[in-house]
């Protein structure tokens, strides 16, 4: 029987793009490319593509393994990278869908956008400006992780898009598309809400401490707290070349996360394993420095054409907690030595 499938789905699903999405969209078709030549895909568009092969990357896999907030916490809900990364996503998808903005755009930025961090979180992004530069930054490192680390130095060759929305999605820089602004948005929302319940789960915080100025206008809820946040983006940025929020909930985010730096990222107990795991981490810095033979074969490679403390870097920042601790335990640790008697 002949297949009624047509011959080349992908060209369906941007015409589909074209007729369906917001104005202020960012078309697949319209993507500035990728760096290396490349055969398209007849059932996928770009942007599909380019969520694929991150989800297939080795440095997304290990993002199960490295620290959210709670350095190697004893419980099995609390978040971790990869659970923030799903929850950035989801937000993300939500806010592009209502929008008619682009889905699968936002959702690849959204799955790439921490690619790069660091082992036991931003202690490890802080060990790793001390030891190696303080230029060094988790999301010019996935930057890194995509365009020259993964699949042994060939980098996932994504789109320039998706490239940008990942590079961008914190500090002061702001992304070139709207999908792009949007992943930005999301990460603040999932982490600071994420992180008032793993904070009360870990007995730092209660919900009842939050100021009643910022529950009075985002929520008493993790749910309401998210939902409040989505909707002012979505009223306030439906149909306009711009994302935002209204003032008073963007105020209210704004000291809702300056509430949760005073009484959790900077919590003496939530915070009380960061100064080992930075010694930790500058040990092994230190150590694959003085002994770059001992790195696996891809970092050995690129130290032809890259200094070494460079490729120390990359191989430190991509390990994951447990891989660390094994290591740092393997180099330094004295093991018993069971003799016969």
């Amino acid at each position: 029987m002949k297949s009624k499938l047509p011959k080349n789905i992908s060209e369906m699903l941007l015409e589909a793009e074209k007729s369906t999405l917001s104005k202020y969209a960012f078309l697949t078709s319209e993507t500035r490319g990728r760096e290396h030549p490349y055969t398209p895909c007849n059932n996928r568009t770009e942007f599909q593509r380019d969520r694929d092969k991150i989800i297939h990357s080795q440095a997304f896999r290990r993002l199960m393994h490295k620290t959210q907030v709670f350095l190697a916490p004893f419980g099995d809900h609390y978040r971790t990278r990869l659970t923030h990364t799903l929850e950035v996503t989801q937000i993300a998808r939500t806010i592009a869908r209502a929008l008619r903005l682009n889905e699968d755009l936002t959702e690849a930025a959204g799955l790439g956008h921490d690619l790069g961090h660091t082992p036991f979180g931003h202690a490890g992004e802080a060990a790793l400006q001390e030891c190696y530069s303080p230029d060094f930054t988790h999301y010019k490192q996935s930057l890194r992780v995509v365009e020259k680390l993964e699949k042994n130095g060939a980098g996932l060759n994504l789109t320039w898009e998706v490239r940008d929305g990942i590079v961008n999605h914190t500090g002061e820089n702001m992304a070139s598309t709207l999908e792009g602004v949007i992943v930005k948005f999301a990460d603040r929302i999932a982490y600071i809400n994420h992180d008032i319940d793993d904070a009360c789960r870990a007995k730092i915080l209660s919900p009842s401490d939050i100021p009643r100025e910022i529950t009075d206008v985002l929520g008493e809820t993790h749910g309401q707290r998210i939902n409040t946040m989505v909707a002012s983006l979505v009223d306030n940025s439906y149909d306009k070349p711009y994302i935002m929020m209204g003032d008073d909930v963007r105020k209210a985010m704004d000291d809702l996360r300056e509430f949760l730096f005073q009484n959790v990222y900077l919590n003496p107990v939530a915070k009380s394993e960061d100064a080992k795991a930075k010694v930790l981490l500058t040990k092994l810095f230190e150590y694959y420095v003085q002994n770059p033979d001992k790195m696996p074969d891809m970092y050995r490679k690129n130290m032809e054409n890259e200094p070494a403390e460079r490729c120390v870097c990359d191989f430190v920042a991509g390990m994951t907690d447990r891989y660390a601790i094994e290591t740092y335990n393997e180099l330094f640790v004295p093991k018993v030595w069971r003799g016969r008697c």
